[in-house]
């Protein structure tokens, strides 16, 4: 089959992976307030576009690189956090 799509296993199975963590994002994103969810939307893709520099981001904002990586790093602590509560949470509900 792969011949016939002539395309490489592994990059099949990374592009598979990358969605699956992007879906796994959304489902959290909530957590975040307007400006995180932009700056994560841009840096990650998420938005189905190519994914943005902070540099990048920084302009578009109108705010220095380093508060794009401040934000960027705030949400994905949010991210983290709301997840392993959640994943807490279902965990403890099944025993």
């Amino acid at each position: 089959m792969i011949d016939v799509l002539k395309v490489d296993i592994e990059d099949v199975l990374d592009e598979v992976r990358l969605q699956m963590e992007k879906d796994k994002i959304y489902q959290y994103i909530h957590v975040l307030d307007d400006r995180e969810k932009e700056v994560i939307i841009d840096r990650i893709g998420l938005d189905m576009e190519e994914e943005k520099t902070q540099r990048e981001l920084a302009k578009e904002l109108d705010i220095s690189r380093s508060y794009v990586s401040r934000i960027e790093k705030r949400a994905l602590m949010k991210l983290f956090h709301e997840f392993y509560r959640t994943k807490k949470h279902s965990g403890q509900n099944r025993g």
